[in-house]
């Protein structure tokens, strides 16, 4: 059903259709606008927006793009994206005409904006699910905001604005009708700017709401491209960034390395979908010509280096498995990736490590810090101030331009991103951020396994069946794995080869099931000969433990 038509007159009705297509511009442009602030803080590369130009310019015929860098030269872009921007203005006020014509319409019509911008995103290449939380959050609150708009300043009932048209005419000395009276449970309220019948508190109201969701769009938008720039800027810094080659590089992945079976964790994890654990709200934007690298504290000779003089040391390759202390029995937040650096042990041999050190606190630009005992910066793990990932330099949101990464140690105590300093001090006068929030002080890794196939509720055919996953224990490595079905035996998996012993390790195990519920468990030997627990305990403050158990049903 529409909604009344509020406007005695013409002059009235054309302020009607003003108010409503201005509501739709403003609450459309909030979300927009706040849609392209979480794309800069959380998928910098794709907003909603370029997608969106992005598949236009896409779909253009070749005629029309040289036709517009012939007219515009190098403000081609410029012009089209201002153009983008009127455009979705006139949409936008559409938007607010149609909710007033038929109570829905309008928010539909945003919808179909966001649907726009999740596909225009999903076309884009390398983008992650993040990337999608930002048309999702563009539609929906500017969906919220017209709604709420239409009802506290649009969408009054008639009897209200019968009495408001009469108490103008009475204000004027007009004569006019007696007002229709209002329900018992309405109580008066000031002029309605939509009825155009005087110049109340409400009028007012409605203009100052405009006016500060119009400011807030802006700032919004100012924040995004702000912080889109400075991400845009380093991207194409990283973008030139050629990386030496190692001095040792890591050994080719045997094929016997990799299984074959559907479901089960890639060997190398995509950096797309490296998991990324941090105290970064956003992700810091370092510019790699003027970042630097100071060893102070505990040492003989304070360093200084830039990138240029980190990329020229001798580097290593090695491929490492790492880990989050926040991940539960079974969890994701695990990933193995190809590390090309710079060990550490060399750097703090240049330094000269004074005695009674026994920790190093490395610091990130944006003020995080962790506590990394000597020991394990000093020893014969690969541990290294990283530069590259998979043979490319590190991905912004995994701490470009250099990182730390120690094998064995959970990622809190270890793997600082976006490095800035390394000081070496001791447990006793320091503490790296989350120790004093009650996370242990030490962070070794725990021996850990996951089954992949099959997944919790899985439902494969009765009969032979092969499970698979992996297992991980950095610096011990895996020397077997075993799973349990229904509570019976143990039995042996086989486990792929194993890359070194700082990464994960493929298994399978053939199963024979039959038909029915079924319960299937996992645990694993580290290289010492210790059995993973079975105890079953939180993440905090050390690490989760316990077997991994998965519930399924055999058709």
């Amino acid at each position: 059903m529409g909604l009344p038509d509020l406007a005695p007159n013409g002059r009235e009705a054309m302020e009607a259709r003003r108010n409503w297509g201005l509501a739709g511009v403003v609450c459309t442009g909030v979300g927009v606008a706040a849609g392209e602030l979480i794309a800069a803080v959380v998928s910098p590369s794709a907003s909603p927006v370029s997608a969106v130009g992005q598949g236009v310019i896409g779909a253009l015929p070749g005629g029309t793009k040289e036709w517009a860098i012939h007219l515009f030269g190098t403000s081609d872009k410029t012009v089209f994206l201002a153009t983008m921007v009127v455009i979705m203005a006139v949409l936008a006020a559409v938007a607010g005409l149609l909710e007033r014509t038929r109570r829905g319409l309008g928010l539909a019509l945003i919808a179909v904006f966001g649907v726009a911008g999740i596909v225009a995103v999903a076309a884009r290449p390398d983008i992650s699910g993040m990337a999608f939380v930002a048309p999702v959050v563009a539609a929906g609150l500017a969906m919220v905001l017209l709604a709420w708009v239409r009802s506290r300043f649009l969408a009054p009932s008639l009897a209200r604005v019968l009495k408001a048209e009469y108490d103008a005419r009475r204000r004027a000395r007009v004569p006019g009708p007696p007002p229709v009276p209002a329900p018992a449970d309405t109580a008066p309220e000031p002029t309605d700017p939509a009825a155009g019948a005087g110049q109340g508190t409400t009028r007012r109201s409605f203009l100052g709401y405009m006016g500060a969701g119009a400011a807030v769009a802006v700032l919004a938008g100012g924040a995004a491209v702000m912080l889109r720039r400075a991400s845009v800027a380093v991207a194409g810094l990283r973008a030139k960034v050629v990386l030496p080659r190692a001095l040792r590089p890591a050994p080719p992945v045997p094929a016997a390395a990799v299984l074959d079976i559907a479901g089960i964790t890639p060997l190398v994890t995509d950096p797309n979908n490296f998991y990324r654990i941090d105290t970064a709200l956003v992700v810091p934007a370092v510019n790699s010509d003027t970042w630097k690298l100071t060893v102070t504290g505990l040492v003989e000779h304070e360093i200084t280096m830039d990138f240029a003089q980190l990329l020229a040391k001798p580097m290593v390759e090695s491929y490492v498995t790492i880990g989050c202390v926040s991940n539960d029995v079974g969890g994701n937040l695990v990933g193995n990736a190809r590390w090309l650096g710079w060990p550490v042990r060399e750097l703090l041999a240049e330094a000269g490590v004074k005695p009674g050190a026994d920790m190093v606190l490395s610091r990130s630009t944006d003020g995080f810090t962790a506590g990394t005992p000597l020991a394990a910066m000093t020893d014969a793990r690969n541990a290294m101030i990283a530069v590259g990932m998979d043979g490319a330099p590190l991905p912004l949101v995994h701490g470009y331009p250099a990182r730390l990464i120690v094998p064995g140690l959970y990622g809190y105590v270890s793997a600082t991103k976006w490095l800035a300093e390394l000081k070496v001090t001791t447990f006793t006068a320091d503490q790296g951020y989350w120790t004093p929030l009650g996370w242990s002080a030490l962070g070794p890794i725990k021996t850990a396994s996951r089954i992949d196939v099959p997944n919790a509720g899985a439902t494969p055919a009765a009969g032979r069946y092969v499970a698979a996953g992996v297992a991980w224990s950095p610096e011990r490595g895996i020397a077997a794995v075993q799973v349990q079905l229904d509570g019976g035996p143990w039995q042996g998996a086989t486990l792929a080869a194993a890359l070194n012993k700082d990464t994960w390790v493929q298994w399978q195990a053939p199963l024979d099931l039959t038909a029915g519920h079924h319960q299937l468990k996992v645990r694993a030997v580290d290289g010492t000969g210790a059995v993973q627990t079975g105890d079953i305990a939180p993440p905090a403050p050390n690490g989760a433990t316990g077997w991994h158990t998965v519930e399924f049903t055999a058709r």
